[in-house]
């Protein structure tokens, strides 16, 4: 019997987001039957003494659940631009290289999608 030494399973592809001081990771992952599920990960660096450490948060969202969550976050999102913020320009936040100094025009999803962490 093979020995399995990781709890992780191994991303069959994933997307990066940063934003500001946090990134937040999308990455889809098998099980061992090949079901799929998700995984969205904030993570936050923090100072400490003598460096710096991740602060992470994890999500698993599960396939039967994919419909119900995006439905429940567009609604959510959809809210705070409309109701609550309806006067801000949201594109102007679309802008590459506005959140952390970089402007070399190419395309954060050309670069991250095949991130691979643990």
């Amino acid at each position: 019997m093979e020995e399995n030494n990781t709890n992780e399973r191994e991303e069959i592809f994933s997307e990066r987001v940063r934003a500001g001081k946090r990134t937040y990771f999308f990455d889809v992952k098998a099980t061992r039957s090949n079901d799929y599920y998700l995984t969205i990960t904030e993570s936050k660096r923090r100072y400490k003494d003598d460096g710096f450490t991740y602060e992470k948060h994890k999500i698993f969202l599960y396939k039967e659940d994919f419909n119900k969550f995006v439905e429940a976050l567009n609604n959510t999102v959809n809210h705070v631009k409309d109701e609550l913020l309806p006067d801000i320009d949201f594109t102007q936040f679309d802008r590459q290289g506005d959140m952390d100094g970089e402007e070399s025009g190419v395309s954060r999803s050309e670069i991250d999608t095949e991130l691979k962490w643990d």
